[in-house]
């Protein structure tokens, strides 16, 4: 590391300690040269991931946009908060793992619906009207049918919580 004030490239680390939750860490060095110390940081270099839109138009993925569309569906249900940062942290996973740099929204509102089904059945059927675009009472009793007779092949348990 470059010694901020006489250039030198031989520090040394004197303490090290983590912050932001431990997805930084914080360094105090000193430069072998002139002696004087200066902090650093380290994190971990993340590459943007895209959402393709349906129209083709991209925007970053924003993991916040994320979960206040989780937490609109899960509104007045008894879903915890950290069931839906679990979610949420869950998704964010899945997408980086996947080191794609696009996501398409489809897939991302999958991921979702797929997640909320197991958390919580009304909070399922609320954001896949929403994302499915329900323009009328039969598309809407279709998802509903599909879901009752997915919990029929069900054994008890491997009913949702």
């Amino acid at each position: 590391m470059k010694c901020i004030y006489c250039g030198c490239l031989e520090s040394k680390v004197i303490d090290s300690r983590a912050t932001d939750e431990g997805r930084t860490i914080r360094r105090r060095r000193e430069c072998i040269q002139c002696g004087k110390r200066f902090t650093t940081y380290e994190t971990i270099e993340t590459t943007p991931v895209l959402v393709i839109k349906n129209s083709g138009n991209r925007q970053a993925f924003d993991p916040n946009k994320l979960k206040n569309g989780i937490i609109k569906a899960c509104e007045k249900r008894p879903v915890s908060m950290s069931k839906i940062d679990k979610l949420v942290d869950d998704i964010k996973k899945q997408i980086y793992n996947s080191l794609e740099q696009e996501v398409s929204s489809k897939k991302l509102g999958e991921m979702v619906m797929t997640g909320l089904k197991e958390i919580d059945e009304v909070a399922y059927v609320r954001y896949a009207s929403v994302y499915r675009q329900f323009t009328d009472i039969s598309s809407f009793m279709q998802e509903l049918e599909t879901m009752m007779k997915e919990n029929k092949t069900k054994t008890p348990d491997q009913k949702p919580e």
